[in-house]
């Protein structure tokens, strides 16, 4: 059994699964103090590993669901939870699951230290699920945040930045240094809080063609959007849009990138 004071039980690292595990409390105990659960909320942990935000997590709240890929940590998860609250274990690799149907009629609350090999298509797989999805607190890789938060004209700024940032207020909180990890990754760590936006509000008329329209504009970040996008929008959509075909892609704000992709094409 883990002592209150317990990071995890303890399993050897997959590195063919990317596993680096969270082990220094302190930045465990920041973690959970972010996520800030309350009571009712519907909690789900992408990745629990060992269990180090997994077990802190159900001290503060009775019931939490975790998505588990490793068949190895399952049993020794369930023995740590089983004398701290009700875990619920999904086995499935994360990109298989169904957020909207998880979440049923309510809404989820994501949180999870992210495989650094699959966090963007962890991202964009939530994406998908944002309006059942109230909010989500992730450790990435620390050059991952810096690109997810980046403002137009930063060298960082890109797809990612627009895709998240449209539909999401993302948020920075804090780094993690390697030496917080057992096995150490040879890269800084940060951890970023998304809310999604009211899909009402964020004004994307088609999610499918704004996707298409910000891929290619950052497809040849070199080249103009006039040449970036040729094939993708004709002059008639960058003056309806108020935009302008010879600036880069780095240089337009998110809101310039779904007024080009509400334009219309006739």
């Amino acid at each position: 059994m883990n002592s209150p004071h317990s990071t995890g039980f303890t399993a050897p690292p997959k590195k063919q699964l990317g596993q680096h595990f969270l082990a220094d409390r302190h930045y465990i105990d920041r973690i959970v103090m972010a996520v800030n659960p309350k009571e009712g909320d519907f909690m789900v942990e992408i990745g629990p590993g060992q269990g180090a935000i997994t077990l802190p997590l159900l001290r503060q709240h009775p019931r939490l669901t975790v998505i588990e890929f490793d068949r190895d940590l399952i049993a020794p998860l369930t023995a740590a939870a089983a004398p701290l609250g009700e875990l619920t274990i999904v086995h499935r690799d994360v990109l298989q699951v169904d957020f909207t149907e998880l979440a049923g009629e309510g809404k989820l609350r994501l949180v999870g230290n992210l495989p650094y090999n699959i966090s963007s298509p962890i991202l964009f797989h939530a994406l998908d699920h944002a309006a059942a999805i109230s909010d989500m607190t992730f450790m990435l890789q620390k050059e991952v945040v810096d690109r997810m938060a980046a403002a137009p004209g930063s060298k960082v700024y890109g797809r990612l930045s627009v895709m998240l940032q449209a539909w999401c207020e993302v948020t920075s909180l804090f780094l993690v240094p390697p030496g917080a990890f057992r096995p150490p990754p040879k890269v800084d760590s940060a951890v970023a809080r998304l809310v999604p936006r009211d899909p009402a509000k964020v004004g994307i008329e088609d999610p499918q063609r704004f996707a298409a329209v910000v891929k290619a504009a950052f497809g040849q970040r070199r080249k103009t959007l006039r040449n970036a996008l040729d094939g993708v929008c004709c002059p008639a959509q960058f003056e309806a849009a108020g935009v302008r075909s010879d600036a880069r892609a780095e240089q337009l704000e998110v809101p310039d990138f779904i007024a080009l992709a509400n334009a219309p094409r006739d």
